[in-house]
């Protein structure tokens, strides 16, 4: 790049001639520069699509199992990802496996940069695993031969590794969220902790006025018209629009600000524009089985998070079946997965605090204020924090007591206690809630259930007339035109890509250019009136098409509204409102209510179980069932007892503790009195356990508030004879 004030022909201008000149230099070598990245951006597309399984990932694989060559073939493969250099991988960890979403992109996302979900795993020393897939899907496959598939891939990871201190820790991201989650309701021994960043789990759920693509079903009749475009395509379902249906969520940076931030820093950004257009537009395609199943289950039925879906063989996947911790990561600048959708299914599930208990789940939560959708999966940047943590602690929030917490993360500084026990820059504390405090999150509606099941009858209605008197001579219209299309017919998606690239013969006059004007490279000077100028006028346009998208969004939602709140249409569709909910949640069903106190019966019966082991656990929960939340320099110091020790696997730690917990929580101070029954009489033994106890209790700082008075209490049995 050469000096801005070097010779020009218009150097002896006057000053705001001058101004002008070098605006108009410097803005018509950007416009080259800018079609040039697009003209590269094209020839990317077309050799990323040639490639035998494009993806995008940063890292070295290798492949493990391939899904195609299953029984039931799937288009989906396992691979190991290599460390890279300087990356010292610990066997006795559990590995980490990621799930890309299939919902329109390709593979790769969750290790996309060095600082990617992947990333962040392979540097804390766990070996990692990603799933990703072809662009096509098999013939015939569907949603439970991806499950089936994905319990192969997790069976062989566990294999692969037998002397890991626990199972995999498995990430799905977005659409990857629901489907491991799935799995794991039916086949919970495989699993670990569960991490799902931006997962939609709830899909009714949402605030009126913020969450506008919950209306699209709706407002379209429902899922007749998934149907048609598969029918229209031959049995696939084109990607492509699914990725146009998250583009129209923000025009402003679809049809201007991301074009307009590449031109007007094209020095800068063009490799990070081409490096995410790798991905953004590397469109993959579902079997129209798949995308109805997913449209009429998931997006418009909303029937996961109510145990309503029963699988081809008689199995109801029911969420309440998943004995691995589940932490869902999500943030209020999404407006894909918003932190409703995130997170509504577990009031959706669960009665009441108890029920979650009983059942034996640990959920995390851990809502960010501003990162968008992507950001959760890249880890870069703002969301890193939370994937570091979440990795290094992975084996904390394995052996969490059954309940809900949200992860809190604060600053490590020099002055904070104990700071060889605080793993990265963050210090992370897991803190009790309750579902009254996620209900204040959510903000569920019974005015609002109705409306949606309305809107699922209606669509169950549309899509049977669709079938019945419209889907032969569609299928047949567009099987006769198969016939006429040539093999490499160029799609809608497609066109800009091949319009900017070195298939259009014009395109290699622009590549010429761009070369001369990278010897020759002016910039205008940051100060130039026309640059602020230039400012000004894209932030109008971004102004204007983001009131124009509100205005579409509120109208849409009034419409949908207006319409789904009908106390006719209710009635016509056999809806209506009433002190009954439009859909049971399984919370409140009486077989749950039998099972919540048979359980409960069970562990009142083995209070007195155990020894000293049990003892120190029992007495560090209750001193820990008194402050904040779980610090992760408690768990530290656990941890290095147990190395120290050997004689307990993570495993066996998590039934203790947890065994421990329900002891406390159903009768105190039953469980409190047997603890010197459960001591040896030896008391240099009780002595050595007591300094352990204090040394755990005080690994995040001084004991203070209540855990002083229980503590205080656990001395006094730990010292009675």
């Amino acid at each position: 790049m050469t000096d801005p004030n070097a010779f020009s022909p218009f150097q002896s201008l006057p000053a705001p001639a001058q101004q002008v000149a070098d605006y108009w230099v410097d803005s018509w070598q950007r416009t080259i520069l800018f079609w040039d990245t697009l003209r590269r951006r094209g020839n990317q597309y077309f050799e990323h699509k040639a490639m035998k399984v494009p993806h995008v990932l940063h890292f070295d694989a290798e492949l493990v199992l391939d899904g195609r060559t299953f029984e039931r073939p799937v288009n989906y493969g396992l691979v190991r990802i290599k460390p890279p250099e300087g990356v010292v991988i610990d066997p006795k960890k559990r590995p980490f496996v990621v799930v890309d979403p299939r919902a329109g992109h390709g593979p790769g996302i969750g290790g996309f940069k060095a600082d990617s979900e992947l990333g962040v795993a392979l540097r804390a020393g766990h070996p990692c695993y990603f799933v990703g897939f072809t662009p096509d899907p098999m013939p015939g496959q569907t949603i439970e031969d991806i499950m089936r598939a994905e319990a192969v891939f997790l069976e062989n990871v566990i294999a692969l590794h037998p002397n890991a201190d626990g199972k995999p820790c498995v990430i799905g991201n977005c659409q990857a969220g629901w489907a491991v989650l799935m799995l794991a309701a039916t086949r919970p021994e495989l699993f670990g902790p569960l991490i799902i960043p931006g997962s939609p789990l709830s899909y009714w759920a949402g605030v009126e006025g913020q969450n506008p693509m919950r209306y699209t079903g709706g407002l379209l009749g429902g899922s007749w018209l998934t149907a048609l475009t598969s029918d229209l395509g031959h049995g696939q379902f084109d990607g492509a629009n699914l990725v146009g249906n998250f583009e129209n969520l923000n025009p402003a940076n679809t049809y201007w600000a991301k074009n307009y931030d590449l031109w007007s820093k094209v020095d800068t950004e063009s490799e990070r524009f081409l490096e995410f257009e790798a991905w953004w537009g590397g469109h993959v395609n579902l079997n129209a089985e798949e995308m109805q199943w997913i449209v009429d289950q998931l997006f418009i039925g909303n029937r996961l998070a109510t145990a309503e879906i029963v699988t081809s063989d008689g199995v109801r996947i029911d969420l309440r079946n998943i004995r691995s911790p589940i932490v869902c990561f999500c943030s209020k600048g999404d407006n894909i997965t918003p932190p409703q959708q995130a997170l509504g299914w577990i009031v959706d599930l669960y009665e009441n605090d108890d029920d979650l208990r009983a059942c034996g789940q640990t959920l995390v939560y851990a809502i960010h204020e501003t990162i968008g959708h992507l950001g959760i999966f890249v880890s870069g940047g703002v969301a890193k924090k939370e994937h570091q943590e979440f990795a290094s602690n992975i084996d904390l929030i394995d052996v969490l007591p059954p309940g809900l917490y949200e992860a809190v993360m604060t600053p490590k500084t020099a002055d904070a206690a104990n700071l060889d026990l605080i793993v990265g820059d963050w210090i992370v504390r897991f803190e009790p809630r309750t579902l009254a405090d996620l209900r204040a999150v959510v903000r569920p509606s019974p005015e609002n259930e109705l409306r949606f099941a309305t809107a699922r009858r209606v669509s169950e209605i549309n899509l049977g007339l669709y079938r019945t008197l419209f889907q032969p001579f569609v299928r047949a219209f567009a099987n006769g035109q198969a016939a006429f299309e040539p093999p490499n017919q160029i799609k809608p998606a497609e066109l800009p890509n091949m319009l900017f690239s070195d298939r259009n013969p014009l395109m290699q006059q622009i590549a010429q250019l761009a070369e001369q004007v990278r010897e020759q490279r002016q910039t205008v000077a940051p100060d130039n009136p026309l640059v602020q100028w230039q400012a000004m006028f894209s932030a109008g346009m971004i102004a204007a098409l983001d009131g124009w998208r509100d205005l579409r969004d509120r109208s849409l939602e009034q419409i949908f509204l207006a319409v789904y709140s009908t106390p006719l249409l209710q009635a016509l569709v056999g809806l209506q409102a009433s002190d009954e909910p439009p859909r049971r949640h399984p919370g409140v069903e009486p077989e749950q209510i039998a099972f919540v106190q048979q359980r409960i019966a069970e562990l009142k019966a083995r209070l007195a179980e155990g020894g000293v082991r049990e003892a120190m656990i029992r007495g560090l929960v209750y001193i820990g069932m008194a402050g904040p939340g779980v610090d992760e320099r408690a768990f530290n110091e656990l941890r290095q007892m147990r190395a120290e020790h050997g004689s307990l696997t993570l495993e066996e730690f998590k039934r203790v503790l947890r065994e421990q917990f329900f002891a406390l929580l159903l009768d105190r101070d039953g469980a409190l009195a047997a603890i010197p029954k459960m001591l040896p009489a030896d008391p240099a033994i009780r002595a050595d356990a007591l300094a352990k106890i204090r040394l755990v209790a005080s690994a995040a700082g001084e004991v203070t508030g209540e855990r002083v008075e229980r503590l205080a209490e656990i001395e006094k049995l730990f010292q009675a004879v």
